[in-house]
């Protein structure tokens, strides 16, 4: 490996490789469970240096790990001793955002939050948004084909991209940076890089379709009393609000208690004796008009004796104090450590049942385990948070095991948000019909044939893959 990163050094110039301590002393997951493993990490600065480097890792059959963020949660970063770390930190530049065609070129190293402050300094708005926002890159955000919290509305990231550029194992640089919606002209390439997690090709640079900044913003943060109630509130919401409902983001009584604590960090917005909270959001083009019928829709929703209790944010603090309950990961992670995340999607009907089943399982098991439920229900997709005291692999196992079998059983699917990596492989059946893994093998041996990028993510590596 020495003699190739050599001549990578070459490439990149002396900042561009790192080694030793200084990899060790990064980590390549989260929560961070100890250091990056890799042999070096690598940093170039443009997609020609990215083609030059993965030209010479195809020649010496070389693993690269391509590095965004680092805010996964299924060890799709992870390496080992013989690997090289693809970081794109270096690639950050942006172009100036296209007002009139409402589009914005940037490098696959751009964080989200720098995107969201570009659109709104152009008066257009970025709708991908997600807890992570700070740290996580747009490349990363593709590869694994990101949701968060305004899906309902907007999409995921999937719909959120017009162009974009990539690089294969062997250094072909794929480039369609195109900045229109329409665009028919044969197989849609992009499609094979959202959502592959680094194994067919490493992104570059993309085009990002912008939206148009909301004039109007009304939140509320609402009590209900049965999960019945919670889906006809979300039906209800959605068709009194004409189409303008971006978040609807509901918290089970343990997700919102474990957050609000004793009140000292986010107050108390609503009482804690309620087992359904929802974060509702709607924005519109009118901010008299919307207003008056956000609250006319809440108020219809009492009347229907859909909420039990409701507090509307009056100032874009109160709005932020509010969203801060929903985001506040880190004491979730605090309070379950070390914790053991899910991220899953079924159908909407199913999942208070589902909920309570495997919160059963979970206790008959490990008296003291803490879960706790939370998510975009207004899109099929809820997060669970269980701790049981130890992350030993047999006892995580265990836990996977409770998870996926019962949603298996409901047709669910195992991941909704986060991708596969290495944590959920050896699941991705539960979700994925032989037919659809075989085809997704052969999509990965024609772009990567050498098997050299994130090798063992997604899919389990052959016997001939390893030699």
């Amino acid at each position: 490996m020495n003699t190739l990163l050599e001549k990578i050094q070459q490439i990149t110039g002396p900042n561009g490789v790192l080694r030793g301590a200084d990899v060790a002393d990064r980590s390549d997951s989260w929560p961070p469970m100890g250091g990056c493993q890799a042999g070096a990490i690598v940093r170039p600065s443009s997609t020609v240096q990215v083609s030059e480097i993965l030209k010479l890792c195809h020649a010496a059959g070389q693993p690269v790990v391509t590095h965004g963020g680092l805010t996964g949660l299924v060890g799709g970063a992870k390496t080992g001793p013989g690997d090289i770390a693809l970081s794109l930190e270096r690639m950050n530049a942006m172009e100036a955002v296209d007002t009139v065609n409402r589009t914005v070129t940037v490098e696959a190293g751009v964080p989200l939050q720098k995107v969201h402050e570009a659109a709104d300094e152009a008066g257009l708005l970025f709708p991908l948004d997600f807890g992570a926002r700070g740290s996580a890159m747009v490349g990363g955000s593709i590869a694994t084909n990101a949701g968060g919290n305004s899906v309902i509305r907007y999409g995921m990231m999937r719909e959120q991209l017009l162009g974009i550029e990539a690089v294969l194992a062997d250094g072909t640089v794929i480039s369609s940076l195109k900045g229109v919606i329409k665009n028919n002209t044969g197989y849609d390439l992009k499609q094979l890089f959202i959502g592959s997690e680094g194994t067919l090709g490493v992104i570059t640079r993309a085009v990002l379709r912008l939206r148009p900044q909301p004039r109007s913003q009304n939140t509320a943060f609402v009590a209900i009393d049965d999960f019945n109630q919670l889906a006809k509130f979300l039906k209800a919401m959605d068709a009194a609000l004409g189409g303008t409902l971006s978040a609807f983001e509901v918290m089970w009584n343990d997700f919102y208690t474990l957050i609000i604590g004793d009140g000292e960090k986010h107050g108390k917005p609503l009482g804690t004796e309620h087992p359904f909270y929802v974060l509702l959001e709607s924005t519109g083009g009118h901010e008299e008009s919307d207003g008056l019928r956000f609250e006319g829709a809440l108020q219809e929703a009492f009347e229907a004796e859909l909420i039990a209790d409701a507090v509307i944010a009056q100032s874009k603090q109160q709005r932020s104090d509010l969203w801060a309950v929903r985001d506040d990961i880190e004491a979730m992670v605090q309070g379950l450590f070390p914790p053991i995340a899910f991220d899953i999607s079924l159908s909407i009907h199913q999942m208070d049942d589902y909920v309570r089943e495997v919160r059963t399982h979970i206790q008959k098991r490990w008296p003291l385990a803490k879960m706790v439920v939370f998510g975009h229900l207004g899109d099929g997709n809820i997060h669970l948070g269980i701790g049981i005291g130890s992350m030993e692999a047999e006892d995580v196992h265990a836990v996977e095991h409770i998870v996926y079998e019962a949603l298996g059983r409901r047709a669910g699917v195992i991941s909704a948000e986060h991708g596969i990596g290495l944590e959920k492989r050896a699941y991705l059946s539960h979700s994925r019909s032989p037919e659809e893994i075989a085809l997704m093998r052969t999509i990965k041996a024609a772009l990567d044939p050498k098997n050299i990028l994130n090798p063992g993510k997604i899919l389990a590596e052959t016997d001939q893959e390893r030699k």
